[in-house]
This record gives C-alpha cells, structure tokens and sequence, in this order.
C-alpha cells in the first residue's frame, strides 16, 4: 500500500468514523439520560434522509445536487425528520422514569425499540421496494474542489467530501457536548441520568426533559442522514447494520460518555475502512460486531441496577457532559 493510498483509505474511514461518531454520541446521550438503550437509533438516521428525500424529490430520488431552495428544504427536514421521530420513539416505548420503578433489563423496553426500528424499516420498504437508491447531496460537498478532489504536498488527492464530512462531524459533536455541558439543560438532563426521581422531586420535569434528550439525539441521527446518504448506494435496510456499529462506537467510548463516542466512531471507521482495503468491502460489515463482542467481552455489564442498562457503572453517568 503506498502512502497515498493509505492517506486515502485512513482519510476515508475517519469521515464514516465522523459519521458513525455522531449516531454513537445520541445513542449514548440517549442511553445515558433514559438508561434504556435506544435500539432504533440506526433506523431513524436511514429513516430522516429517506422521509426528507420523499418529502422534496418523491419516490424516484436522483444523485443530481438539487437547487438551492430545495436542498435547504432537504436539509432541515432531514434534521427535523430525526428530532421528530426519536422523540416520538422516546415518548411511545420509554417510561417515566420519575413515576416507574426502574427494571433497566424489561423486556418490554427492550421490544419496544427493537418493534419501532423494525416498524421504520418497513414502512420505508413499502415506499420505496427499491434495493437500494442513491440521494442528492444538500450541501453540494463535491462542488466545493475541482473535480470534488483536494491536492495535497507530494501530488496527493483525498476527496473533498471525506475531509468536509470528517470536519462536519467532528465540530457537530464537539458543539453539541460544548453546549450541553454550559447550559441549563444539559444540568437537567444530568439530574434525570443521576436520579430521575429526585430531580422530578426537585421540579425537573424528567418527562420532557427525557423526550428532549431523545429529540436532540435524532437530530444528531438525521445531521448524520444529510452526511452519510449522498456518494453512496442507500437501502432502508442499512439503519440496521448502522445501529450495530454506532453501538460499538459507543461501547468502546464508554456509553455516557459523548467524547468517547466520538473517539469510538472514529476508531470503526478506520478500522472498518482498512479491513475493506485488506480483504475486500464484504469484510466491512463485520468489523463492528467484532468490535462490540470483543469490548463487551472486555467490558462486561455490571451488577444489576446500574445505570445504562448495566453497561457502565454508576460512577459514570453522562461522563462527557461534567
């Protein structure tokens, strides 16, 4: 492999790690503030581009950049796509954690994320039968270089999209732990992660302030939709395998931890891209669940009762917001 080629492949699995960041950090946020792990979190990032796309193209969407107009309509209703569907996720399958004595194992809360992703699925597949669709890009990422290439010292090229996507994602989830751990929210969703009971006591609404938790994941999911879907072939079955790997990100990361999200979904990406570059693309699909057997092979669940559904301690509530 020469340099530019690794340059290339690195620089390439850091943008899907970019991505993939930004899914495990609302998964994480999620998970951390309800302590119930949001299963359909992969569907609605799918979902928010494919309900965006139908909303401004129809069901026969096309790669070709849309005009300005358009691409914002894209935009903002891929975000409020997100926001909308995880908080309707969040107040239809999550209980009150103020008023219901907290079983982080229930099976039915475990169904009820697994129901509402698969009800999202298919529910696109009725849609759009397709195999698989290519979307418009929004933010018309190609048109920012020649040819959608950056040249770099020592004749190399790396795609504009890959660096632009990388620092999009990056500066996403930084903004997003900035400002939850400054503002008045982020101390009410501190206090429902750290005991729910005694913040409602305390006049937190834990209710809302869970559902907005929910809220601000999905629109992490659907920013992750506008970045992830265009320069790809996109099924609405890839919310799946998605979900998957932001669940490894945030494993490794430390679920509760929002900067380790991000450091997780960049340490899949990369080794997702170069196990594709070694052994071939079908090999990139397994990389996640490798990793998420082999972390929580090393990071077992701890005892019972725990916080995050006994996949961190309860020393670690919502680590990236302190």
């Amino acid at each position: 492999m020469t340099a530019g080629v690794l340059l290339q492949v690195v620089l390439a699995g850091l943008a899907q790690g970019a991505v993939l960041g930004l899914v495990a950090l609302g998964f994480s946020l999620a998970a951390g503030t309800a302590r119930v792990l949001p299963f359909a979190h992969g569907d609605i990032v799918v979902a928010s581009a494919f309900l965006a796309v139908l909303a401004v193209a129809g069901r026969i969407p096309t790669a070709a950049p849309p005009a300005t107009w358009p691409s914002i309509v894209l935009l903002v209703s891929c975000l409020a796509a997100g926001a909308a569907l995880s908080g309707l996720v969040a107040g239809l399958t999550v209980p009150d954690a103020s008023r219901t004595r907290w079983h982080p194992g229930s099976m039915s809360w475990i169904a009820g994320g697994l129901a509402a992703g698969l009800l999202l699925r298919e529910a696109l597949a009725f849609a759009l039968p397709q195999q698989a669709y290519a979307l418009p890009d929004p933010l018309h990422l190609d048109a920012l270089a020649p040819a959608g290439a950056l040249r770099l010292a020592g004749g190399y090229t790396v795609p504009v999209r890959a660096v632009c996507v990388l620092a999009l994602g990056l500066a996403a989830g930084l903004l997003t732990e900035a400002v939850l751990a400054r503002s008045r929210f982020g101390a009410a969703a501190r206090a429902v992660a750290d005991d729910p009971v005694g913040a409602a006591l305390c006049g937190v609404p834990a209710r809302r302030v869970m559902v907005a938790t929910f809220s601000l994941a999905g629109l992490l999911a659907g920013l992750a939709g506008v970045l992830v879907a265009p320069g790809r072939a996109l099924s609405v079955g890839d919310g799946a395998l998605l979900g998957l790997a932001a669940a490894a990100a945030a494993v490794l990361g430390g679920i509760g931890s929002l900067r380790g999200a991000l450091v997780g979904g960049l340490v899949v990406g990369v080794v997702q891209a170069l196990a594709g570059y070694a052994f071939g693309a079908g090999v990139q699909d397994l990389v996640p669940l490798v990793l998420l057997v082999a972390a929580l092979a090393v990071r077992p669940p701890s005892r019972p009762g725990s916080r995050l559904t006994g996949l961190a301690g309860p020393d670690r509530p919502l680590a990236g917001l302190r």
